[in-house]
């Protein structure tokens, strides 16, 4: 963990008002952090965890899984399968630049992070787009018994393929290359920006406990080579607030993540009178953040979670031919070696309970349902 002081005091402020943020604080741009695109792999090592807690579907997947396992004498490895969000990098772009300069009137800086995946920013670069982006993407990097998301911002666009090369050599194998020296490269990028992404949430689903003993070893090893940690637009604002808190006590500066995978733009922003990335990139490490909550993070977060789940689940009838449905956005690695998209190897959408479950999320993240969830959650007496 850093040494007191050895960090500048962190100037941070959030606000939950656009209005007041811009009253209070002049700014030229507004900066769009933790984007993801169709190039990022999502692993669905999470659905045994989240299907069980789904009416109905619980009971359905749970005879599925038995049945599958007596079929062929294991169960179902789901973390050799991944979905893709359905959405293009220009696509992001374009929605997170139209939020910024149509509802904030500032100029808009967007920086993509597909998992451990840099072509949505590679793609941008080539395009004549009125802002660029950088290239970045969301390092996954193991760490004991899981894992942590480091968010690495504005790789040099010259040598950004040999840099994410080095670092997907880790993620895939830790004992190819020293962390520490991968971090310390990274902090020799002028204008790179290294986020410790989502810092409190348990993604690996190893239990709270363990997961922050892991965070606690991991700062204390490797702290020194972050520059920020994370005001997630997709986590509780009781975890940001302690994600906040723990921040102030190691002097790390927050930067927001609005994390977003659907079509929604990113609930959480930074403002900043840098008129360029890398000038943005010096604020936040001289200790610099000013953070802007949009008004739909205060929406129920289980409503705006089903919103994007229903969106990555919808049909696109304007997408290209493979990107159309969600089964050509879903991915399984064979035991030959192959891989296929579920379209392929599922005839009529798939299983029942498959098709029970797609249509309820679909159902449960409409608009037109959000009234009702909300009063739904209320009298449950649901609080995020």
């Amino acid at each position: 963990m850093p040494k007191p002081f050895s960090r500048p005091r962190t100037l941070l402020q959030v606000v939950k008002s656009y209005d007041e943020a811009l009253f209070l604080w002049p700014a030229r741009t507004a900066i769009s952090l933790h984007c993801h695109t169709h190039h990022s792999k999502e692993i669905l090592d999470f659905i045994p965890h989240y299907a069980a807690q789904i009416p109905v579907v619980a009971r359905l997947f749970q005879r599925e899984m038995k049945r599958y396992e007596m079929r062929v004498g294991k169960p179902i490895d789901f973390a050799s399968a991944w979905w893709t969000p359905p959405v293009s990098a220009r696509e992001v772009w374009e929605t997170e630049t139209k939020q910024i300069e149509e509802r904030l009137h500032l100029r808009g800086l967007v920086s993509i992070t597909d998992h451990d995946e840099i072509e949505a920013g590679a793609r941008l670069q080539v395009l004549e787009l009125k802002t660029p982006a950088p290239i970045s993407l969301e390092w996954t990097v193991p760490y004991d018994i899981g894992y942590f998301h480091l968010g690495v911002h504005n790789l040099p666009r010259e040598r950004a393929a040999e840099y994410a090369e080095l670092l997907l050599s880790y993620t895939c194998n830790p004992m190819t290359y020293e962390l520490k020296d991968l971090l310390v490269m990274l902090n020799q990028l002028p204008g790179g920006l290294v986020v410790l992404n989502h810092p409190l949430w348990d993604i690996e689903m190893i239990g709270t406990e363990r997961h922050n003993a892991a965070l606690k070893n991991f700062l204390h090893e490797y702290g020194e080579w972050l520059h920020a940690f994370e005001v997630n637009g997709f986590r509780s604002w009781r975890e940001n607030d302690a994600v906040m808190k723990m921040a102030n006590e190691l002097r790390f500066p927050v930067v927001s993540g609005g994390d977003r995978h659907g079509c929604q733009p990113n609930t959480t922003l930074n403002l900043t009178r840098a008129e360029t990335f890398p000038e943005f990139v010096d604020e936040v490490r001289a200790g610099h953040s000013k953070i802007l909550v949009m008004p739909e993070y205060n929406e129920e977060l289980i409503a705006r979670t089903l919103e994007a789940a229903a969106e990555i689940l919808r049909e696109y009838p304007s997408h290209p031919i493979e990107q159309q449905v969600w089964t050509d956005r879903v991915f399984a690695r064979l035991e030959s070696g192959e891989t296929k998209s579920l379209s392929n190897l599922w005839q009529r959408g798939g299983p029942v309970w498959v098709r029970t479950a797609v249509w309820m999320m679909c159902l449960l993240g409409s608009r037109r349902l959000r009234p009702a969830l909300r009063l739904a959650l209320s009298s449950e007496g649901v609080t995020l």
